[in-house]
């Protein structure tokens, strides 16, 4: 097999604490939910979780050779499916269906693992699922799609299938085709689970696409137990991506720049790169002007375009309530009923995503530029 070539964009412990966490309950062959915001910096955190060398690093079973794969599942990768068709439920698990098998084909081509008798079976249940020339092919996609993942449990190979913009999934896909996935995650517990990423619980991203809790709640409660919620980078994984981002730009700047920009975009990875971009409109920002000005300054950086795009992206990413909650606290006088449940749970989510926090005897939105633009009016065109 012809080994990747692929050199890691990130240093083995990019995301230490997340990947750890991650790390521990694939051990446990246990599935995992994600949530962040828009500008966390999800895909470089998934492509790092699919890497084999971090695997590696923090597995200490993976290490030792014992088989395993995470397969990130795109639904971008997705064709243009039917909508009012007779059939259009099943077309859409199928495609589903296809979509999985086709990843699991790509990461273990050319099926050394399987030896030759397996792998010809594999193959060929590949080239059927995929064979529309049988009028049962819609039906039979979970069938086929069953028998192409059992080739690999039976070798004792651990799956992990890492849905990528999930509710994306959760849009496009009938609730049967995640309850069709429950069932057969329960049929291989020691060896196959999911990880998902989204913005808010997967309950409140159904519940807003209209599914009601209790159809999706099979398929939600895999996850119960292991909700893990992504914030920004930490110190040094912020200040990797600010040399990263000097070195590809040719730029050099102090200390002190680098310490506001931190501060300012909270290190946030969106926030961080599109910041990045804009410094040199602000002009220099040496300790009198930070210390004089920097609320006029955080104001000015996000005003800036590539900023705000961001902001936007991170607003965009949150209830209606959490919005609600958000656009009071930015307010001079907040009108917030802290006893509404409705707002406990807003503030609640938004504690967890990190948005908000204590300052002295008052709450405070972060990042300071994302309190700037909320301040303005978020809904703004970009």
């Amino acid at each position: 097999m012809v080994k990747n070539s692929r050199t890691r964009s990130q240093p083995i412990t990019f995301r230490q604490e997340e990947v750890g966490y991650v790390m521990e309950r694939w051990r446990a062959s246990e599935s995992c939910s994600l949530i962040g915001v828009g500008s966390v910096g999800k895909s470089n955190l998934l492509q790092h979780l699919a890497d084999p060398e971090v695997q590696a690093y923090y597995m200490k079973d993976v290490a030792q050779g014992k088989p395993f794969k995470a397969i990130i599942i795109d639904p971008s990768m997705l064709g243009p499916l039917p909508s009012d068709t007779p059939d259009a439920e099943q077309v859409r698990c199928w495609a589903g269906y296809e979509l999985m098998m086709h990843r699991l084909f790509l990461a273990f081509y050319p099926f050394e693992i399987l030896g030759s008798d397996d792998a010809r079976v594999f193959y060929e249940t590949y080239q059927t699922l995929q064979d529309g020339t049988n009028p049962l092919y819609a039906y039979m996609g979970l069938r086929y799609f069953e028998l192409g993942l059992e080739l690999f449990m039976k070798r004792g190979i651990q799956i992990v299938f890492m849905f990528d913009e999930f509710e994306e999934m959760l849009r496009e896909m009938p609730v049967k085709f995640f309850l069709t996935l429950r069932g057969i995650r329960d049929s291989n517990k020691n060896q196959l689970s999911y990880l998902t990423f989204t913005r808010a619980s997967i309950s409140e991203v159904a519940e807003s696409f209209g599914m009601h809790p209790l159809d999706i709640e099979p398929f939600a409660e895999l996850f119960t137990d292991n909700i893990y919620y992504v914030g920004p980078y930490n110190d040094s994984d912020a200040r990797d991506m600010l040399s990263l981002l000097a070195r590809r730009n040719n730029r050099t700047y102090d200390e002190y720049t680098a310490n506001f920009l931190l501060w300012a975009t909270g290190r946030y990875a969106g926030l961080l790169r599109s910041g990045f971009r804009t410094l040199e409109s602000l002009g220099p920002l040496d300790a009198d002007t930070v210390m004089t000005k920097g609320d006029q300054v955080v104001r000015q950086l996000a005003l800036k375009r590539p900023v705000r795009a961001e902001c936007k992206t991170i607003w965009a990413s949150l209830t209606p309530m959490e919005q609600f909650v958000l656009r009071q606290l930015a307010a001079p006088e907040p009108k917030l009923d802290s006893n509404d449940l409705a707002v406990k749970q807003a503030f609640a989510a938004l504690t967890q995503k990190q948005l908000v926090r204590i300052q002295g005897n008052r709450l405070a939105i972060e990042p300071p530029v994302f309190q700037a633009f909320v301040a303005t009016n978020p809904d703004m065109e970009v």
